[in-house]
């Protein structure tokens, strides 16, 4: 897995704070909305020139370990 720490920032001088693919000005959670929607990983690298395709495993890998550390629930069905 990616090691997600050498490829996001945390600046709070940068983006207001929010976490971003280093190098860039793109927020991990506009990655993460557009896999989320369906786009493609090409798609997202030619929409923002800056990214580099280490930083959507990353953004991943983000994710995967949030996921990892939160208490998620399961829907109920009615």
């Amino acid at each position: 897995m990616t090691e997600w720490r050498k490829h996001l920032v945390h600046d709070p001088k940068l983006c207001h704070g929010q976490l971003c693919a280093k190098g860039t000005r793109v927020f991990v959670t506009t990655i993460l909305d557009s896999l989320a929607e369906g786009v493609s990983r090409n798609q997202i690298l030619q929409s923002y020139p800056t990214l580099q395709s280490v930083h959507i495993d990353a953004a991943l890998a983000y994710a995967a370990e949030l996921a990892h550390e939160e208490s998620l629930l399961p829907l109920q069905t009615p």
